[in-house]
């Protein structure tokens, strides 16, 4: 979940209540849906069609607060509560493209916030999984999720930290906040030939986004996709236990 700019949220409360965008549930979102993957996502070098096709079918604005639906398909995050945010619709698939999910893999959704991510990943492939640790967010994202058509999307409260092993391993893990170093046990968890997208860094300043790979032999490398700003993870080790 990305960090969301107080000055745009301030803009976009005031703007909702003073009616200035008044939201749309009709087929004209749609086109808002297909101009934000053409102008937000393709224009910057997404290619892969399975990931443009998935964000032009998941209904944004179906999983951000009814105050904020006006907004859902604008260039930024938009706050969601409890301090979460619903992350950019570029960095939604830019980590989507990073894992590359084909149909029929298992996949990790580590920080559920709205269910966005998840109703992504749910139309690339049946098996997906999510956990977030704030009971009242993973509530909101469960009805939202069932209400928008993705039922079959598996979901917990819990340590998105410690992952869920239960449902170990995933072919592909993406997580929506930024821990200090990656979780150990996520990267336990990824099958052999597996994907992990997240952010890593402080919080309150750049994080790098990175891509994590378990090869096939269980050695693991990484790299460096580009340089972003996400809430901190909670819950999980402290650095240095």
């Amino acid at each position: 979940m990305q960090r969301a700019s107080p000055l745009l949220l301030a803009i976009a409360t005031m703007a909702c209540a003073n009616g200035s965008r008044p939201d749309d549930d009709s087929g004209a979102r749609a086109d808002e849906r297909a101009a934000m993957v053409a102008q937000q996502v393709e224009e910057r070098g997404i290619r892969d069609p399975r990931v443009l096709e998935a964000m032009r079918r998941v209904p944004r604005h179906a999983f951000v607060p009814e105050e904020m639906r006006p907004f859902a398909y604008d260039d930024s995050p938009l706050p969601l509560g409890a301090g979460q945010t619903i992350s950019q619709p570029y960095i939604v698939a830019r980590m989507t493209a990073a894992v590359d999910v084909q149909d029929g893999e298992r996949v990790l959704d580590v920080g559920t916030g709205s269910g966005y991510q998840a109703a992504v990943l749910a139309e690339l492939t049946p098996h997906v999984f999510t956990i977030e640790i704030v009971d009242e967010l993973a509530r909101t994202a469960r009805a939202s999720l069932d209400a928008a058509g993705y039922g079959r999307v598996v979901s917990t409260t819990g340590d998105g930290w410690a992952g869920w092993p239960e449902h170990a391993p995933f072919d592909a893990i993406v997580v929506a906040a930024a821990p200090d170093v990656v979780p150990p046990a996520l990267v336990e968890q990824l099958a052999p030939g597996g994907r992990l997208c997240l952010p890593v860094g402080p919080r309150d300043e750049t994080q790098h986004l990175l891509l994590v790979e378990k090869r096939a032999d269980g050695s693991v490398v990484q790299r460096m996709l580009e340089l972003v700003r996400f809430v901190p993870m909670t819950g999980g080790d402290p650095p240095g236990t």
